[in-house]
């Protein structure tokens, strides 16, 4: 163990631990998420087009336009 007590740091936990939870293969990180969720929910939020979304940008912001213009690249 460290002297570091976060408890998301691998190093402060067992090894049989650790090896738990890579087993699993990222699968504990997150249980919800838009896949799990029922297909009608899916439907009724893919309807709205984003506006579900908490945002990152202002509307119309330099911001929102650049980062839609870099799209996935980097």
């Amino acid at each position: 163990m460290t002297d570091n007590t976060n408890p998301g740091n691998f190093a402060n936990r067992s090894k049989e631990e650790v090896k738990n939870i890579a087993s699993k293969g990222g699968q504990s990180s997150h249980s919800g998420g838009f896949a799990n969720m029922d297909a009608d929910k899916q439907r009724d939020i893919a309807s709205q087009g984003g506006q579900a979304s908490s945002g990152s940008f202002e509307k119309g912001s330099e911001k929102a336009k650049e980062a839609g213009h870099k799209g996935g690249s980097k």
